[in-house]
C-alpha cells in the first residue's frame, strides 16, 4: 500500500511558515497531538511547557477555523489527522572565539502543517456513546452558551462601572461647588477679623497718644 503524498493528504490545512525554531523541536510536540481529536489536542497544547506550543496552538486554531468556515464541519467532529515540520531556511550568524577565530552560528526555521479531518461516522458513533454514558452530551454547545452569557455579563458589568463613575463625577461637581464656596466665605471671615484687630490696635494706639498729651498738659501747668 502506498502512503498519499503529503501535499495530497485529505482534509483541511493550515501551514505556519518561517517559525523561529528548529524542526526537530517542533516534531516532538507535534508527536503529542497527532491523531487527537480538536479538544484533546487543544488541551494538550495549552499546558505544554514548549514555548513552540504557543505556535502550533495558532496553527490547530487555524485549521480548524477553515474547516467550519469553509467544509462546513462542525469542531467537535475534527480530528488532527496528521502534522509534521519541514525544515527551513537557516540564518547564519558568527560568535567571536579565542585567537581571532569565529564560530558560526545556525539559527533555524521549520514550516508546520497541520491537516485536520472529520471522523467517520462509526468513530462518531462510538465518541456520541461514551458522552452519553459519562453525562456530557452537548458539553460543546453548552460550553459556548456559558461562555457567551459569561461575555455578556463582564460587558454589562463594564458598562454598569462607567455609568456609576459618570453619576460620581455629577456628585463630585456640587461638593467642590460648595467646598469653593465655604472656603472664600472662611477667607472672608479672615479679612474681617484682620480688619477688626486693625481697628482695635489703631484705636488702642489713638488711647495712648491721648494719655499722654494729657499727662504733657499736667506737667506744663504743675511748671508753671
Amino acid at each position: 500500500m502506498v502512503a498519499a503524498k503529503t501535499n495530497e493528504r485529505p482534509g483541511t490545512r493550515a501551514v505556519v511558515r518561517y517559525v523561529r525554531v528548529s524542526a526537530s523541536k517542533a516534531r516532538e510536540v507535534l508527536d503529542l497531538i497527532r491523531g487527537e481529536s480538536y479538544g484533546r489536542a487543544a488541551e494538550i497544547l495549552a499546558f505544554s511547557e514548549r514555548s513552540v506550543s504557543e505556535v502550533i496552538a495558532k496553527g490547530l486554531d487555524s485549521a480548524v477555523a477553515n474547516a467550519e468556515n469553509n467544509d462546513g464541519i462542525p469542531a467537535e467532529e475534527l480530528h488532527v489527522s496528521a502534522c509534521y515540520a519541514d525544515e527551513g531556511p537557516t540564518l547564519k550568524r558568527w560568535r567571536p572565539r579565542a585567537r581571532g577565530r569565529a564560530t558560526r552560528i545556525n539559527k533555524r526555521t521549520c514550516h508546520i502543517t497541520i491537516i485536520v479531518s472529520r471522523y467517520d461516522e462509526a468513530t462518531l458513533e462510538v465518541l456520541r456513546e461514551r458522552e452519553a454514558s459519562s453525562g456530557r452530551v452537548g458539553s460543546s454547545a453548552h460550553a459556548a452558551e456559558s461562555r457567551r452569557q459569561r461575555v455578556q455579563r463582564s460587558r454589562a458589568a463594564a458598562e454598569e462601572a462607567a455609568h456609576d463613575h459618570d453619576h460620581e463625577d455629577d456628585d463630585a461637581a456640587p461638593v467642590i461647588a460648595e467646598s469653593a464656596d465655604a472656603a472664600e466665605d472662611t477667607a472672608e471671615t479672615a479679612e474681617d477679623a484682620a480688619e477688626t484687630a486693625e481697628t482695635a490696635e489703631t484705636a488702642e494706639d489713638a488711647a495712648v497718644e491721648n494719655d499722654a498729651d494729657e499727662s504733657a498738659d499736667d506737667v506744663e501747668k504743675e511748671a508753671t
